[in-house]
């Protein structure tokens, strides 16, 4: 049974779950998918303390197009798949895998829905593909495969609810109605200011017993601002404050040098980095140089 901590994550946790991070891998590959540079710590990290998860509702707390709601789908979860950001036109190669649909439709305020049919979204992307000098053969093939090949096909056995929405403002949620919620690494991009407010409404929408289970950046010493990825790192007495948990709450922060030192030698997470590292330097991995600048912590905390 999961409980209270604030643990810098162990470059250990890929050995000790390994067939969660192969499956990961499998499962990212069949999508399409690449991880962040330390996702496969978080979301070993998160799988571990979160237990069973057949049968359970789930929030994915600023999801994106990410694999955790994918992997819980698999697993028989219904998945609150939350992201400030729309994923309306969620490509079609999620939908043939997954029962996916919008949590709310268009209304009379012209407010668009969370997720367009399938169908729709085909015909708009040929016709997109269907004007003049923009007719590319390879991904009209591509997008025709994506549609038809989902007909029929047998799909995970859990189901992804897409809600576009602000986490601090999760108007369509009821109260006490979620097992977990789940997040990784995506609560960092809040200012210090904002991030209080959000841990708040997520503890409104879980039940009694439910578990929060989030992974941010870890900062030694004080807090300071990625600006590359424009994320937070944070010590962990500014995260027991931002969450709200008790000062002896369980922390392996003074280990942090050795495992920082962990991470950087990391040959899996290291020789395995992600292509599109290399194509910016606005990111966690400016360039694709392999040189952490931080590392991840995850947060579990129970509400009463």
């Amino acid at each position: 049974m999961a409980s209270e901590k604030i643990e810098i994550l162990p470059v250990s946790l890929l050995d000790e779950n390994r067939l969660t991070v192969e499956s990961l891998k499998q499962l990212a590959s069949s999508l399409g998918l690449e991880f962040g540079w330390h996702y496969l710590l978080d979301l070993s990290w998160i799988l571990r303390e979160l237990g069973q998860i057949k049968g359970k509702f789930i929030m994915d707390a600023g999801a994106g197009t990410g694999m955790l709601q994918w992997y819980l789908a698999v697993q028989g979860a219904e998945v609150l798949s939350v992201d400030r950001g729309s994923r309306a036109n969620l490509p079609l190669r999620f939908r043939r895998r997954f029962n996916v649909v919008g949590l709310r439709q268009a209304d009379q305020d012209s407010r668009p829905p969370d997720l367009l049919p399938a169908g729709k979204l085909f015909v708009e992307n040929l016709t997109g593909l269907s004007k003049p000098g923009q007719f590319k053969p390879k991904k009209a093939l591509r997008q025709a495969w994506e549609f038809f090949d989902g007909l029929g096909a047998r799909r995970a056995p859990g189901r992804v609810l897409i809600y576009n929405q602000d986490l601090k403002t999760l108007t369509d949620v009821l109260d006490n109605s979620l097992d977990a919620v789940v997040s990784v690494s995506a609560l960092e991009h809040n200012s210090p200011e904002a991030l209080p407010a959000v841990v708040a409404e997520l503890m409104r929408v879980l039940k009694p017993g439910g578990v929060l289970l989030a992974t941010l950046c870890a900062a030694r010493d004080q807090d300071w601002f990625h600006q590359p990825s424009v994320g937070w790192c944070y010590t962990d007495q500014s995260l027991q404050q931002l969450f709200d948990l008790p000062p002896a709450t369980p922390s392996n922060y003074a280990q942090y040098d050795e495992l920082l030192e962990g991470l950087r030698n990391c040959a899996e997470l290291r020789d395995n980095l992600a292509g599109f590292y290399a194509s910016s330097g606005e990111n966690g991995m400016p360039w694709g140089k392999w040189e952490p600048q931080y590392q991840p912590v995850g947060i579990c905390k129970i509400k009463p």
